[in-house]
C-alpha cells in the first residue's frame, strides 16, 4: 500500500514555537462542536472561543484563530495536512501539538488550508473520498478577506430551514463552478471551511449554492 509523500520537517526554535490550546481536552471539545455545528447549520457565522496563549514575539503562526484552532483540533498523527502556501510556522506547531504529518501535495491531504484565496489550486486536486468511502474525503480551510460584504449567494440543502444567504470576500468566482461540478460525485466530494479571524462558515457537500 502506497503511503502519502511528507514534507521533511523545517527546524524552529522552541521559543519560536506557537503554543497550542492552554486546557487541550476542553478547548478542543469547545472547538470541535463550533466545527460541527457549522457544518450542520451551513451559512450560519461561528466563532472560536477557545484561546490560544499568544507567542512570544511576533506570532510565528499566519493563520487566524479560527484556521489554526480547528487544525490542531482536527488533526492528528494519521491525517496529512497540505498547507497550500508555505508557513514554517504552521507546520511546526502541528507537528509538535498534534504529531500531523504535512502533505507535499493536496491529494494526499486529509485536512488543508489555504491562507492565500486567490493562489486556490483546483478543487478537483482535493480528496473527494470514494463511494464506498465517502469519509475519507478532504475537509479544505480557505480563509477569505470577509464572510460579510459580498456578493450575496443563496444556500439550500440539509441543515437550512429553505434558504439562506452569505456574502464571503476574496474567494475566486471559479470557486463556485468548481465545487457545484463535485455535485455528480455525491456522496463524494470536500467539505469546506471558509475561515476569517476567529469566525468561520462551514460549506458541506450537501449544501447547493446559487449565484447570483
Amino acid at each position: 500500500m502506497n503511503q502519502p509523500s511528507t514534507q521533511p520537517a523545517q527546524r524552529v526554535p522552541l521559543d519560536a514555537l506557537a503554543p497550542g490550546f492552554a486546557d487541550p481536552v476542553r478547548d478542543t471539545q469547545a472547538v470541535f462542536r463550533t466545527l460541527l455545528d457549522a457544518l450542520a447549520r451551513p451559512g450560519t457565522i461561528g466563532t472560536i472561543d477557545a484561546p490560544l496563549p499568544a507567542a512570544a514575539g511576533d506570532d510565528p503562526v499566519r493563520a487566524g484563530l479560527a484556521a489554526f484552532a480547528s487544525l490542531l483540533t482536527l488533526c492528528d498523527y494519521a491525517t496529512p495536512v497540505w498547507l497550500a502556501q508555505p508557513d514554517a510556522g504552521l507546520e511546526a506547531a502541528l507537528r509538535f501539538h498534534a504529531d500531523a504529518p504535512i502533505a507535499a501535495t493536496a491529494a494526499d491531504a486529509a485536512f488543508a488550508y489555504v491562507h492565500d484565496a486567490a493562489a486556490l489550486p483546483p478543487l478537483d486536486t482535493f480528496q473527494p473520498g470514494t463511494p464506498e468511502s465517502p469519509e475519507t474525503s478532504a475537509t479544505v480551510f480557505v480563509r477569505v478577506d470577509a464572510l460579510t460584504g459580498g456578493t450575496p449567494l443563496t444556500l439550500s440543502g440539509p441543515g437550512i430551514d429553505g434558504t439562506t444567504r452569505i456574502a464571503p470576500v476574496g474567494l475566486p468566482a471559479r470557486f463556485w463552478s468548481e465545487r457545484a461540478a463535485f455535485a455528480s460525485l455525491f456522496p463524494c466530494g470536500p467539505d469546506f471551511y471558509l475561515v476569517c479571524g476567529a469566525a468561520l462558515v462551514g460549506l458541506p457537500r450537501t449544501t447547493h449554492v446559487e449565484v447570483h
